[in-house]
């Protein structure tokens, strides 16, 4: 089964950006989906959504850590 999430699906350019500023320019490029910054070593829920794409940051700096991807 294969899922077709609307517009942009994945932001490599962010990683090593502020995780806020990361949240505003996914929020702005991909307007279905809502960015929810999460601290390194968080449990998140796996289930896999269009509307959603998490935002791994250091605990220590909020610097983007791993490529924000829809899920």
């Amino acid at each position: 089964m294969s899922i077709d999430c609307k517009g942009k699906s994945s932001w490599p350019e962010l990683v090593g950006v502020s995780g806020n500023i990361a949240e505003k320019i996914i929020e702005k490029e991909n307007c279905y989906v809502n960015a929810i910054i999460v601290e390194q070593g968080k449990f998140v829920t796996q289930d896999f959504r269009c509307d959603r794409v998490w935002v791994w940051v250091d605990k220590h700096t909020h610097i983007v850590i791993k490529t924000p991807i829809i899920g």
